[in-house]
């Protein structure tokens, strides 16, 4: 079930085309100069909350908002405690409820299904402030339609920014934007950046990948002085959607233009399970890829000619300019994509919506990679992140800082669990990992494998751990061990009164079935939130 949130469109007695902007509270700092020192530009978005339900059969108080009823098809927004809600916002921007007039329903905006939780839909509401001398916040200014698409669509690293709160409620309105061929919901921001997300074959918690769609409907000339790898009329990044999704993909990719451009950022089935669709849609597109990528797609999914591109090449879509970015960590052919003009970047597995993303070991994943590519995109100092999974981040040193700071403190208890007596792979799984359910055991070994590589690289380990049999214990020992702590932490909890060799036949049997299962995941190895 969706969740609501109350956005408020406070309009200038002054000029009717101006509405107030609340400076964003950032996250919490870390506490830590090494991270602090990392500060992300100001964000400023319209005022909002939490809608909140109200209690059984009472009324808003306060005040009435005109309109409501017109989206009774979808949601019920008298059960909802708008009046509360109008007072919060409000009070963010230093006004009071006498300070503000003619209340009405603006529009509902439901999200993408972007998951892992439900969505989280927007109700706008729009108010005209009393002509007056009303003490506002200092947090808070006012701006236009325009001045804020400027601010949007020529920037400049570390340059105020503008939220999408103003863009799906007021921009994407005035603005001929694209329009995507599909019934699914999708977000448009920054504008011209479209992110659909589509069901996948990926790992819990999430459910689907971001499929980015760039389609300017007005050619520009940003690309003019450069050299370019590829160019075309429309890009788009990691086709993954599952089978059952195929036919929507199609509709997407029939309605863009010919002159199509596919950028993949790394091989994974949920980013490239969709390729054979638009090899049979449009086999005029041109695929772009890290050479590691490439290699290791299956030809069912794409069969035709591709260009490898390993970090640096411009690609001009409709005038507009995009840079590939070498990110390598999660796999050894992992790639970003920099939009210059908004300074956004689509940074692929390496970040997900939600908790940390998983190396893969098999498709050489490598931590000291990862801190590299992670220090790489803190000095692009990107206006927002877009992940391939869950929603996109509006704090992108924040959210990079807190991935560093993450994969030290793993680090540190990994070190740790080795000083104090731990020498094979699940000896520190399970010492570092206690706290996790044990069937999560198995994927967490990826990462710890990583990281102790990674600390033997910087010459931490101690002198009485051997290297050499610790990768002894990462196969079959590992194998057998987790198996056995898996069965006795859940199955043998759960049929206590079983005989020994019931559970010993039982045990074996299980052991089987889980290696099967999980067999294949060795060679897959996908993100799954582990906390690193």
């Amino acid at each position: 079930m969706a969740t609501y949130n109350l956005a408020a469109i406070l309009k200038n007695p002054s000029n009717d085309a101006e509405f107030l902007l609340l400076k964003q509270t950032p996250p919490p700092k870390f506490g830590d100069p090494e991270y602090d020192s990392f500060v992300d530009s100001d964000l400023w978005d319209l005022p909002s909350t939490k809608l909140n339900l109200l209690p059984g059969e009472s009324e808003s108080p306060g005040v009435v908002v005109d309109g409501v009823e017109s989206v009774l098809e979808k949601v019920n927004l008298l059960e909802f405690d708008l009046g509360s809600g109008i007072s919060r916002v409000l009070g963010q921007v230093g006004l009071k409820a006498d300070d503000v007039e003619g209340w009405k329903f603006f529009k509902l905006v439901e999200e993408a299904d972007f998951g892992p939780g439900s969505p989280v839909n927007t109700v706008y509401v729009a108010g005209n402030v009393v002509t007056g001398e009303q003490s506002l916040s200092e947090q808070s200014k006012w701006m236009s339609t325009q001045s804020c698409l400027t601010m949007l669509v020529d920037v400049k690293p570390c340059s105020d920014r503008v939220g999408p709160l103003v863009v799906t409620g007021l921009i994407n309105d005035t603005e001929q934007g694209t329009t995507v061929q599909t019934s699914l919901h999708y977000q448009e921001y920054p504008p011209g950046v479209i992110i659909l997300p589509m069901k996948s074959r990926t790992a819990k918690p999430f459910r689907t990948t971001n499929l980015v769609i760039f389609a300017p409907s007005s050619a520009t000339n940003e690309c003019d002085g450069y050299s370019y790898i590829a160019r075309g009329d429309a890009l788009i990044v990691d086709p993954g959607c599952q089978t059952n999704l195929h036919d929507e993909l199609f509709k997407v990719v029939a309605a863009l233009s010919r002159k199509l451009v596919v950028f993949v950022t790394h091989h994974h089935h949920d980013h490239v399970d969709g390729l054979s669709v638009i090899q049979k849609c449009n086999p005029d597109a041109t695929l772009l890829g890290h050479e590691n990528t490439l290699r290791r797609i299956k030809k069912d999914d794409w069969s035709l000619g591709y260009t490898s591109v390993s970090g640096g090449e411009d690609i001009c879509i409709g005038g507009q300019r995009l840079n590939v970015v070498y990110a390598p960590g999660h796999t050894d052919g992992h790639l970003a994509l920099l939009h210059v003009n908004t300074h956004s970047l689509i940074v692929g597995d390496h970040c997900v919506g939600q908790g940390s993303t998983l190396l893969d070991i098999s498709s050489g994943g490598n931590m000291a990679d990862y801190f590299q590519s992670t220090y790489k995109f803190i000095d692009l100092s990107p206006h927002v992140l877009i992940p391939m999974h869950g929603r996109l981040n509006l704090w992108p040193k924040n959210m990079l800082c807190g991935y560093l700071k993450n994969r030290r403190s793993r680090e540190s208890a990994i070190l740790k669990a080795i000083e104090n007596g731990a020498k094979t792979l699940i000896d520190i799984v399970a010492s570092v990992y206690a706290g996790v359910d044990t069937g999560l055991w198995f994927f967490a070994s990826y990462n710890v494998r990583l990281h102790v590589e990674h600390l033997a690289q910087q010459n931490k380990l101690p002198n009485g751990f051997l290297i050499s049999k610790f990768q002894k214990s990462c196969g079959l020992h590992f194998l057998s061990r987790w198996t056995w702590a898996y069965l006795t932490t859940g199955f043998m909890s759960r049929y206590k009164k079983l005989s020994t060799h019931k559970l010993l036949i039982g045990g074996a049997v299980a052991s089987f079935a889980i290696f099967y299962t999980f067999r294949d995941r060795l060679k897959l190895n996908k993100g799954l939130q582990l906390g690193g």
